[in-house]
């Protein structure tokens, strides 16, 4: 199933090293399959505060997620932007071509409803 790196990074001034990352990273994620589909870009926040700019990189399953942010090549260039760049980095699944969020909510309920019982 594929997988997503989220990254929610705080802006703040460029830096060498953020550059350096940026020219480094592409070359990281091919091993893996990785593909950025969103990296920065205009952010429309529609509820709550959204400060700095949103990553995500698909990945064809999160194994090869794992696999791409554990490894020697990717550890290597990370400094260049945690010491720049606060935020938060997360690993998700995504879901199935058929997912159904009624069907999921109906599987929900009857779980509620024999812990309830």
């Amino acid at each position: 199933m594929t997988a997503y790196a989220l990254a929610h990074l705080r802006r703040a001034p460029i830096h060498a090293d953020v550059l350096e990352y940026l020219e480094r990273i592409e070359g990281t994620l091919a091993p893996f399959g990785g593909r950025f589909i969103v990296h920065g870009g205009t952010l429309d926040v529609l509820e709550g505060d959204w400060p700095g700019d949103l990553v995500i990189i698909e990945f064809p399953d999160l194994a090869k997620a794992r696999s791409w942010y554990d490894s020697s090549t990717y550890q290597e260039i990370k400094p260049l932007r945690t010491r720049h760049l606060a935020g938060e980095v997360i690993l998700v699944e995504g879901v199935a071509p058929d997912h159904d969020s009624a069907q999921m909510a109906a599987e929900l309920r009857r779980a509620s409803d024999s812990v309830a019982s």
